[in-house]
């Protein structure tokens, strides 16, 4: 079947307004995103922290020119983006897109490459505060303290799933990754997916373990939890996502999600629930 095709948003010159500055660290960019818009890769000099107040977004990025990663974003998480790292965006669901742009000179020393965060209720209505801020001055000041405060004690959310590289990475893998993040409610086994792409279960396996440092087992439930969490975050029936996701029962999608989060799906959809 054929994908629509994607409304891709040029990253250019009107970046100029939003740029940070170790005077204005922190400057906040709102804009509604239509479902299917796309941003090329790309990178900044600044830090940049991708949060949605509404819909869910994709954030792929690429670490160290070679490792990548993919990042499903519902309201309650967002995306810490290290300077220099070049990263895409594709608005899954229509989206209220709040994007923060950080200085270099504020960002914590050790936050490099890419991670998740959780969005708590304090940092969500401190971004709106600054972004009604219309000039600089000591309110700018103040949210802005408070912001760079939260997202440094910001409580981490292992939820990447990586991706072989686009240059240099095994293509069948690729495509196999691909294809499984397409089809998430497929629970083929790795020999089956292997054979779709042309290679043994045994190099498949080889593969995960040396590109991406997974068992397929393991990189599968990495994808499974991002497609989760946003229909949680919807509020859809835990019946609904399990079967979703490729589960014939809901304890059994129950017993994986919770040894994965630590919390079964409905207690973890009330606590992201907006």
């Amino acid at each position: 079947m054929q994908r629509p095709r994607k409304h891709t948003i040029a990253v250019g010159d009107d970046l100029h307004p939003y740029q940070p500055s170790a005077r204005r660290p922190v400057r906040v960019r709102a804009r509604s995103m239509q479902a299917d818009s796309h941003f090329e890769p790309h990178s900044h000099a600044w830090s940049q922290l991708a949060y949605c107040a509404t819909g869910i977004v994709q954030v792929t990025s690429e670490q160290r020119g070679r490792d990548e990663a993919t990042y499903i974003v519902p309201p309650s998480r967002a995306v810490w983006i290290a300077p220099g790292a070049r990263h895409s965006v594709h608005v899954l669901e229509a989206a209220q897109f709040r994007t923060l742009y950080i200085d270099a000179s504020v960002t914590p020393p050790d936050w490099d490459g890419c991670r998740v965060i959780v969005v708590s209720a304090l940092l969500r209505e401190l971004i709106g505060a600054l972004d009604a801020v219309t000039a600089p001055g000591e309110r700018e000041d103040m949210l802005t303290r408070l912001v760079l405060d939260e997202i440094a004690r910001a409580d981490p959310q292992a939820l990447g799933v990586p991706m072989p590289a686009l240059q240099g990475g095994d293509k069948r893998l690729r495509a196999l990754c691909e294809a499984v993040l397409a089809t998430p409610s497929q629970r083929a086994t790795l020999a089956a997916w292997a054979g779709d792409f042309g290679a043994s279960e045994r190099t498949m396996a080889r593969l995960f373990k040396s590109e991406l440092g997974l068992s397929y087992q393991q990189w599968r439930q990495q994808a499974v939890l991002a497609h989760a969490l946003p229909m949680l975050a919807r509020g859809l029936p835990v019946s609904h996502v399990a079967a979703a996701s490729g589960y014939a029962s809901d304890s059994a999608f129950s017993a994986m999600f919770k040894a994965a989060m630590g919390q079964p799906p409905r207690a973890f959809l009330g606590k992201i629930s907006l």
